[in-house]
């Protein structure tokens, strides 16, 4: 199994540039109109959400097939393999992302991604798709100006994602389990105000008065991820946001983010990535 698993092709973004209606590096824009068919299996090296109004048809994502149904979401993150078989009379909208892109805005996922990945179609209320649909069209009409702002499709892409969890907490028991662990929410909102001067697990567990193992098994358990990927990960995502904006010197990126010099930052950062900062800012 694990070999043919191996053998299943992964797409990049730009395969899809000809067909796109509207996009740029970071984002394409296409809609879902009719009858559209994909029977082998594949992998993405980017991330896809499907906003469906009126559907039918089956998405086989991770083996598993779901069926299409009116006013759906559907994710789909890099790696998970899928097909499709969608019937005539569908309509919907697709946004492609990269994965560099899906970083500045997945924090308002609110979940760990292997919660969307265990349930990728996430069933939405009526006054839930009408916002979404209105933010899909207005991503759209901001990739049409040939300079479109990226702060914009920020911001927009946001409060998707912020509009999804909030449909998927009410529909996932799962997830009001998890969301249900106070010491887990707060432990993110002291990561968010803290993460640029403090960077232990220790003091985070201090803060929400339990031990520092303690909050690590409970990162590990319902998370899949330890305290300490946490908070380095939020300060990588801080990281590239800034070296990719330019707005500072990697000095100035390195004491902004709390690191004593240069180097203590670009061995964090080469560490996480397999990169140096100056060669990220060159490829971006």
């Amino acid at each position: 199994m694990q070999n043919f698993k191996n053998r299943i092709p992964i797409l990049g973004i730009n395969e899809f540039r000809k067909i796109q209606i509207a996009g740029r590096a970071e984002i394409l824009f296409n809609k879902i109109d009719g009858v559209n068919y994909i029977g082998s299996p594949h992998k993405h090296d980017f991330f896809i959400i499907m906003l469906f109004d009126v559907a039918s048809g089956v998405h086989n994502i991770d083996g598993i097939d779901y069926n299409i149904g009116n006013k759906e979401v559907h994710v789909l993150f890099p790696g998970q393999v899928h097909t499709w078989n969608i019937k005539a009379n569908t309509k919907g909208y697709q946004l492609m992302i990269s994965p560099l892109f899906l970083e500045q805005f997945a924090s308002f996922f609110r979940f760990s991604i292997a919660n969307y990945q265990n349930n990728p179609v996430i069933k939405l209320s009526d006054e839930a798709f009408e916002k979404l649909k209105y933010e899909f069209i207005a991503i759209f009409e901001e990739l049409k100006f040939e300079n479109s702002l990226i702060h914009v499709l920020y911001a927009r892409a946001s409060v998707i994602a912020a509009i999804v969890s909030s449909q998927a907490e009410a529909s996932f028991t799962e997830f009001v389990i998890h969301q249900s662990i106070d010491k887990l929410a707060n432990f993110k909102l002291l990561i968010d105000e803290f993460y640029r001067s403090e960077k232990s697990v220790s003091f985070y567990a201090e803060k929400l008065n339990i031990s520092a193992n303690y909050l690590n098994i409970l990162c590990k358990k319902n998370l899949k991820v330890s305290a300490m990927n946490l908070i380095h990960h939020k300060v990588l995502v801080e990281a590239k946001r800034l070296l990719q904006s330019n707005i500072m010197t990697i000095k100035e990126v390195a004491y902004h983010l709390g690191f004593k010099n240069n180097s203590y930052f670009s061995i964090f950062f080469k560490k996480q990535t397999g990169i140096a900062p100056s060669d990220f800012r060159s490829s971006h």
